[in-house]
């Protein structure tokens, strides 16, 4: 006997039918649109580094402004350019990853909670019509709360001053630890000190407010209020990234130059 349209294989084949045409149409616009998510990705990445210095005008294409930055690749033991490697192609975070790309940080070094750290680091420079370094804008990243904070901490040519930290990444709580975000906090890193007279790493950020009579005031910015563990976690990952185990040997290599 025939089966009707209503019967339960009809009902099925039909629900078949339609998975197969939307699983279709789903595949097509990931793969379409996967170049155009791409490009919006990068210039995003682009977008955050000139805001960390200061140097985003919304009114000018990003990928002109950008320009003004020079990509290089480093290599984190040495704290020396990396010729070998191509900017074009390194992918800082998938070097994370990867055990031959990478370190297994010891309980004592890994203060960011980051685990891993990769052999060689992204570093983007703007420099001054005598080729001496105006910022360098260094990738960073380590666990708050809820996530890892992914961002950028930029200082000037000196090494020691800071003239930013924002973070493009991370899923901290909204109106707590996620303001990370907020422009106020944010400004409070601009003329900070990174390190100390003997460039030990002493940026960091303190429960509470700034007390802004103490000598180590210019170091320190004030914690985000009722997100002590987001604020320990800021203050935890700078320190990584500006110590030994981090930029450390780049940044003092550049600044004697």
């Amino acid at each position: 006997m025939q089966q009707g349209k209503d019967s339960t294989v009809g009902t099925i084949v039909v629900a078949l039918a339609v998975c197969l045409v939307c699983s279709v149409i789903v595949s097509f616009a990931a793969v379409t649109l996967r170049p155009i998510q791409d490009t919006n990705k990068t210039q995003d990445f682009k977008r955050n580094i000139l805001s960390v210095v200061g140097m985003l005008d919304p009114s000018r294409p990003i990928d002109e402004q950008f320009s003004a930055f020079e990509t290089r690749v480093i290599n984190f033991d040495t704290g020396e350019y990396a010729p070998e490697m191509n900017t074009e192609e390194f992918d800082q975070r998938k070097s994370s990853k990867d055990p031959e790309l990478s370190i297994n940080l010891t309980a004592e070094q890994d203060m960011a909670d980051i685990k891993r750290r990769e052999n060689y680091g992204q570093v983007f420079l703007v420099r001054n019509d005598d080729d001496s370094i105006r910022f360098m804008v260094l990738p960073v990243r380590g666990y708050g709360l809820w996530s890892t904070l992914y961002g950028f901490l930029a200082l000037e040519g000196d090494g020691k001053t800071i003239v930013g930290l924002s973070f493009y990444e991370h899923a901290e709580t909204p109106g707590l630890g996620g303001e990370v975000d907020n422009p106020k906090w944010k400004a409070q890193w601009r003329g900070k000190l990174a390190y100390g007279p003997e460039w030990e790493p002493r940026a960091t950020v303190v429960k509470g407010a700034v007390d802004p009579t103490s000598e180590n005031a210019k170091y320190q910015v004030d914690g985000l209020s009722g997100a002590t563990l987001t604020s320990r976690g800021v203050a935890n990952l700078v320190q990584f990234w500006l110590s030994e185990d981090g930029y450390k040997p780049f940044i003092q290599r550049v600044a004697d130059a």
